[in-house]
């Protein structure tokens, strides 16, 4: 079994030490309707591009979590003008574009995939250099398929100290005319290194004509997140056409300006969906969409095949638990984010189940596959760990820290298994605050709700 990188580093503010967090246990099965906040996929995107485009514009309800102020602020650097507003029921931002963009700054990406992976883009657009670092965890992402195709584009990427393997630190000097046009890169690490190229294509001399070519055959992971880019670019007017596989070609012209209203995060959604799951109980979590393409979605269809029913009505999705979870054999090369949770569910489930097609979340914010393995056989799980994913053999499993590695992911999975196995102690809960800061309050409050709702019913 492969270590994970090991840190005390947290995911929350800077300068914060972990917070250790003891599980709650649901003492009855967990009924509730959970609000779960906005989407950080598109409030990413949203951000980039309302400040690629022709005028100012707004977004209603957006993310507002370590990751989304660290795009915020990023952007700020390069000239966007931000104005954080509160609307009557939920935040409005007004996004002003420059008339150019500046170089200059340092960037902080903390351990935002989309901060490193979108914004350099938009500095290789600007005159002169600009500087990006973050986290220590995140100096070891994946970084070269943005690399090479920033150079391919015009622009000059140089690594930051010695000893760099291609990653965090490094600067980007570009300019307003970057010619552009064919690109090929090596995407199969990261589906960000394609969405970070898609959205600078329109604003790029040439246009971009963009194209995957892996040496091992290996294809780009988490497709939906790449259809999610190509949705909101065409909603821009931007034209994209991808109607080859593993190719893309964006027509050079304007971005227009579009006020949006950000949707719920499905993938933060998984944990409260879960709850309902594993403890024989029923949630429901509003608003949600009929037609998305965040890759968190399947989550539907996940828990369905552990054996619990599924319902999306005009009250948003509903889980509810059955007597017993059933194994299964997932392909989650599409919706990779809901790993950590399904692993659990899997550790809980009557026989052995396989996931696979997650390769690359050895790259996210820990070696997720490495640090499931390890959290998982701490408390009694059989674990093995294959070339692309997990093998979970159930036991009778036992209480036990949870090991977080600064990842909200795990700190997820970590709760969910709390909900049924005593003593279930985190590390640190901080690391949530980099996509749903918000967790810890919302989880107590669902098992709150539950235990006012059976009380209830066993009044009446």
């Amino acid at each position: 079994m492969t270590e994970p990188t090991a840190t005390t580093q947290t995911s929350s503010e800077p300068g914060v030490g972990p917070q250790p967090w003891a599980a709650p246990i649901a003492t009855v099965p967990v009924r509730a309707t959970v609000r779960v906040p906005g989407s950080k996929s598109e409030t990413a995107r949203a951000l980039v591009l309302a400040a690629l485009a022709d005028r100012p514009s707004t977004i209603t309800n957006g993310l507002d979590a370590r990751d989304t102020r660290l795009m915020r602020d990023g952007l700020r650097a390069l000239g966007v003008r931000i104005d954080d507003g509160d609307g009557h029921d939920a935040p409005v931002w007004t996004v002003t574009p420059p008339e150019r963009f500046t170089a200059g700054a340092t960037i902080d990406c903390g351990l935002a995939g989309t901060v490193m992976r979108f914004l350099p883009p938009l500095a290789a657009l600007a005159e002169g250099r600009t500087s990006f670092d973050g986290d220590e965890a995140a100096r070891v992402r994946p970084m070269a398929g943005l690399f090479d195709g920033l150079a391919d584009a015009g622009a000059h990427v140089e690594p930051i100290g010695e000893g760099n393997r291609g990653g965090l630190p490094f600067a980007v000097t570009g300019r307003p005319d970057l010619p552009g046009g064919v690109i090929t890169i090596d995407a199969s690490a990261s589906s960000q290194f394609v969405s970070g190229l898609l959205m600078i294509g329109a604003r790029l001399a040439g246009g971009l004509d963009l194209r995957h070519v892996s040496q091992t055959g290996a294809a780009v992971p988490s497709a939906p997140n790449i259809a999610m880019t190509v949705a909101h670019l065409r909603e821009r007017g931007v034209q994209v056409d991808d109607s080859r596989p593993d190719h893309w070609i964006v027509s050079p012209g304007p971005v227009a300006a579009r006020d949006v209203t950000i949707g719920p995060d499905l993938a933060n959604a998984a944990p409260f969906l879960a709850a309902a799951a594993v403890t024989g109980g029923r949630v429901t979590v509003p608003d949600w969409p009929e037609r998305t393409d965040q890759p968190g979605d399947r989550i539907q269809e996940v828990l369905a095949l552990f054996g619990a029913e599924v319902a999306l009505d005009a009250d948003g999705l509903t889980v509810t638990g059955t007597d017993q979870l059933h194994a299964v054999d997932l392909d989650l090369s599409d919706a990779s984010e809901l790993t950590p949770v399904v692993a659990v569910l899997a550790a809980l489930a009557d026989h052995t189940s396989h996931l696979h097609g997650v390769a690359h979340i050895r790259g996210h914010e820990t070696d997720r596959l490495a640090a499931l393995a390890t959290d998982l056989e701490a408390v009694g799980a059989g674990v093995r760990e294959t070339d692309d994913g997990l093998t979970v053999h159930p036991k009778l499993l036992r209480s036990s820290g949870w090991l977080t590695y600064a990842d909200h992911r795990m700190a997820h999975a970590g709760a969910v298994l709390g909900l049924v196995i005593d003593d279930i102690v985190l590390d640190d809960i901080g690391c949530v605050g980099k996509t749903m800061p918000e967790f810890p309050v919302l989880w107590q409050r669902m098992l709150d709700d539950a235990v006012r709702a059976d009380e209830e019913l066993s009044a009446s």
